[in-house]
C-alpha cells in the first residue's frame, strides 16, 4: 500500500469507529426510552465492555483509577484499630460488634450497566460502615410498599410494642414491673415519625444497646452533652448513629423477622448478589420476637457490625438505584420510594434518606450533575449513582478528599457525543 492511499486508510477507520459508536448510542437511547437497559446475570455472569465499547476514553478512564489508587485511605487497615484511633476515643466508645481486617483500595466502574473497569479486590468481603444505613432504609422502604408502614408521617411509636431484650438489665424486674425497652416512650420521642428517622432530624434521646444519643459525636466541652437542649422532631439534622440503630429496631419490630433475611429475599437475590454478604448488630443488641432470639443490627460500623460485602454487590445495589428500583421487568423497590429517598431534607438539602447523599447544588461533589447521588460510609466507602452519565462508580478505601477528583476523571474520560446525547 503505497503512503498516499495510509492517511485516507485511516480516515475511513475512524469514521467507521464513529459510525459504529452512533449506532451503539442510538441503540441504548432507543433502549431508555423503551424502559430497556442491560441486566447482568446473578454471580459472576455480568457482560463488561471496553472503554471505546461504551463511549469512553481508556487512557482518561485509566488516570482516573491511577488517582484512585494513588488516594487509599492512610487509615490503619485493621479497622478496629483505626475505631479506637477514632469513635472509639468518644464516650461509651468501645467496640460491641464485630471488625474486620480491610483489603486494598478497591473500584468498580459501570456505564449502561456492563463493567467497564475493576482494580483492587472487588470480590473481597469488607465491611461498608454507613453505606449499610441506605440497605437500612430500603427494609423501611420495602415496609411502606407493601403498606406494613402506612404513612411515613406516621408516629414511629403508634407501630411500636414493648421490646424484650436477652442481654442487659432490661429483662430485670423493677418494682414489680418488667423492665421492657420502649424507645419511643417519652413526650419527645412520641411525636417522632418514620420520616424523621429516615432524615436524621428526630432528636431522639434515650440510650440503646449501651449507647446514650448524646455520646455520638460529641462536643469538645461535656459541659452540654447531658441534660442537653431538645430539638422540635423535624426542625434539626444530626448524623447520629444510635438513633440509625433505633430506627433498625422499629423496622424489626415491623417486619417481625430478621431485617438481612428481608433485604436478602426481596432485594439482594432478585438483583443476583452474592451469597457471601452479611448484615451484623451487636453483641448485645439481641431481642425476642415471636418466641425466637433475633439480633436488631446495627445502620453502619461506628462501633463495629453492620454490612460486610464485596464491591460487585455494591455495584449491584448502586445499579438498582440507578435504575429507580427496577431490575429487569421487576420493580423491586417502588419508584415512589426512590423519588422520596432522593428528595432533599429541608434542614440539610445535601441529605435524602440515610444514607442517599444528593448533590444539590453540586454542594457535595461539585464536578458531578447536580442530579447524581451518592451512597457514602467511612473508610471511604462510595457508591456514586449518575443517571445523567449512566454511570455507577463504586469506590472503597479512598481519602474522602479525593472523591470529587475521581468522579472528575471519570467523567472527563466519557465521550464528549455520548455524554450531551444522555443529558435530559
Amino acid at each position: 500500500m503505497n503512503k498516499a492511499a495510509s492517511p485516507k486508510l485511516q480516515r475511513w477507520t475512524i469514521l467507521l469507529a464513529v459510525g459504529m459508536f452512533c449506532l451503539s448510542l442510538q441503540a441504548y437511547v432507543i433502549a431508555q426510552r423503551q424502559g430497556e437497559f442491560y441486566y447482568p446475570g446473578p454471580g459472576e455472569s455480568w457482560e463488561r465492555r471496553t472503554p471505546q465499547q461504551i463511549g469512553m476514553d481508556s487512557g482518561r478512564l485509566n488516570e482516573a483509577i491511577e488517582f484512585a489508587r494513588a488516594n487509599e485511605s492512610k487509615t490503619p487497615r485493621n479497622l478496629e484499630t483505626a475505631h479506637y484511633q477514632s469513635f472509639g476515643r468518644e464516650p461509651h466508645g468501645e467496640g460491641v460488634g464485630p471488625f474486620k481486617l480491610r483489603g486494598d483500595q478497591t473500584g468498580v466502574i459501570l456505564r449502561h450497566g456492563y463493567i467497564v473497569a475493576e482494580w483492587g479486590e472487588p470480590q473481597r468481603i469488607d465491611m461498608t460502615f454507613s453505606v449499610t444505613k441506605s440497605f437500612l432504609s430500603t427494609t423501611v422502604g420495602l415496609a411502606y410498599d407493601r403498606k406494613l408502614i402506612t404513612s411515613l408521617q406516621d408516629r414511629v411509636n403508634d407501630y411500636m410494642t414493648p421490646v424484650v431484650t436477652l442481654t442487659g438489665d432490661f429483662e430485670k424486674s423493677r418494682g414489680g414491673e418488667s423492665a421492657l425497652l420502649q424507645p419511643f416512650e417519652t413526650e419527645h420521642n412520641r411525636k417522632i415519625t418514620w420520616e424523621h428517622l429516615l432524615r436524621q432530624t428526630s432528636d431522639w434521646e434515650g440510650t440503646l444497646w449501651g449507647k446514650p444519643d448524646w455520646a455520638d459525636r460529641p462536643g469538645n466541652s461535656p459541659a452540654p452533652w447531658t441534660p442537653r437542649k431538645r430539638n422540635e422532631p423535624g426542625t434539626s439534622y444530626k448524623y447520629n448513629d444510635v438513633r440509625v440503630n433505633v430506627l433498625a429496631l422499629a423496622a424489626l419490630n415491623v417486619w417481625r423477622r430478621p431485617l438481612p433475611q428481608v433485604l436478602k429475599e426481596l432485594v439482594m437475590d432478585p438483583i443476583g448478589a452474592s451469597q457471601t454478604w452479611r448484615w451484623y448488630g451487636y453483641e448485645n443488641s439481641w431481642v425476642l420476637i415471636d418466641g425466637a432470639a433475633v439480633q436488631s443490627v446495627s445502620g453502619g460500623g461506628h462501633w463495629g457490625g453492620g454490612m460486610f460485602i464485596n464491591a460487585r454487590d455494591q455495584a449491584r445495589f448502586g445499579y438498582l438505584t440507578l435504575r429507580r428500583g427496577k431490575w429487569k421487568d421487576k420493580q423491586i423497590i417502588s419508584e415512589e420510594w426512590v423519588r422520596m429517598a432522593l428528595t432533599p431534607t429541608s434542614v440539610q438539602p445535601t441529605y435524602g434518606f440515610m444514607n442517599w447523599y444528593l448533590n444539590t447544588e453540586r454542594k457535595f461533589i461539585p464536578s458531578a450533575p447536580a442530579s447524581a447521588f451518592a451512597h457514602m460510609g467511612n473508610g471511604t466507602n462510595m457508591i456514586y449513582v449518575d443517571p445523567e452519565n449512566d454511570l455507577v462508580i463504586v469506590a472503597r478505601w479512598i481519602e474522602s478528599k479525593a472523591i470529587d477528583g475521581l468522579v472528575q476523571r471519570v467523567i472527563a474520560s466519557l465521550s464528549t457525543s455520548a455524554t450531551g446525547s444522555l443529558r435530559k
